[in-house]
């Protein structure tokens, strides 16, 4: 049964990225039978909106509803550009991008950290390579461009995922620079302290929502910071399977960075009872780092995006929890 499913589908995922050794091909190719109608649907209901009103410039409830329920693919960069502000922010500084490419003094301290992070860049992509040297021309850009900032690991995954999936290096340049100016502000600097802030802050959100799972986290001993830097840093790009990281995006362009907690929680929710079931901390390591990052909870990127949106969570609740953390950090 198991090579029958998998002969349905390549080792290789559309975007170019090798299946893992353990990937449940007969799972996914039930889901798949079902999404695939409902891409198709939603394909033709993205058209019509399109059409109605090119330019997005009328962001309604139905939009929104849109938007959670996923961008087509072939709509998916310019629907990015023209919901985040980056299109905007691109036509208003027109030539920033290429001057950048152009600077006379490149930071070399700079520019040899990216030529580290080059080749551990999704090493496993079969198209990637091809794209290096336009990854590195983003990433200097940006480092040159935001000195405070400059290059952060973790940067490179983002960037490398936004030029998968627009193949144009300047309207990656502008997403990056919105995720990491509007939606992560500070995650990326050098003391990465709001990073540590919402990472308080998403410990907070756990205890209140799965008390039990935050009891039994800190009763193993194991560090949020462990848990979830990653998650947050690269809005789990290189974390979660692509088409459930780029379903995420979707909704994080549109809505901010409360997404990006809405969808942590929905790690720990939906795992809950694996969770739990953890009797140390190296099987809660190995729960984190390798099984719930690739099972089929996640792997149907349409329920687990549901699950999200699910939990209750406001952006008040986030903003009052933040001054707390502020205040304890202090």
């Amino acid at each position: 049964m198991e090579a029958t499913a998998s002969s349905r589908f390549s080792d290789v995922d559309e975007y170019g990225f090798r299946r893992g050794e353990h990937f449940d091909y007969e799972n996914y190719g039930k889901f798949m039978d079902k999404y695939l109608k409902t891409l198709t649907r939603r394909r033709i209901k993205w058209e019509a909106i399109l059409k109605q009103n090119p330019d997005l410039s009328q962001p309604d409830a139905k939009l929104k509803r849109y938007i959670r329920k996923g961008i087509p693919g072939p709509f998916r960069t310019d629907v990015w550009m023209k919901i985040s502000g980056a299109e905007a922010a691109m036509k208003k500084r027109p030539g920033l991008y290429r001057s950048l490419l152009n600077i006379d003094h490149f930071i070399k301290e700079i520019n040899d950290s990216i030529s580290i992070d080059l080749p551990r860049t999704f090493p496993d992509n079969i198209y990637f390579d091809s794209k290096k040297d336009r990854l590195f021309n983003i990433l200097s850009a940006y480092a040159h461009h935001n000195r405070d900032v400059g290059y952060c690991q973790g940067l490179n995954y983002i960037a490398g995922l936004l030029l998968i999936v627009t193949d144009d290096e300047e309207k990656s340049f502008w997403l990056l620079k919105h995720i990491v100016e509007d939606i992560a502000p500070q995650y990326h600097s050098h003391n990465m302290s709001s990073l540590l802030r919402d990472l308080a802050v998403f410990r907070e959100l756990v205890i209140r929502r799965v008390p039990a799972v935050n009891r039994h986290i800190e009763k193993l001993e194991l560090p949020y910071a462990v848990i979830a830097s990653k998650w947050f840093i690269c809005i789990f790009a290189e974390v979660l399977p692509v088409e459930t990281v780029l379903r995420i995006w979707d909704c994080v362009f549109a809505e901010g960075h409360k997404v990006v907690f809405r969808a942590a929680l929905a790690m720990f929710v939906t795992h809950k009872t694996a969770i739990l079931a953890c009797h140390d901390i190296a099987a809660l390591v190995t729960l984190f780092r390798d099984t719930m990052i690739q099972d089929n909870i996640v792997t149907n990127c349409h329920s687990f995006i549901e699950s999200m949106f699910s939990l209750r969570l406001t952006h008040s609740e986030i903003e009052s929890l933040r001054k707390v953390a502020v205040l304890n950090a202090n």
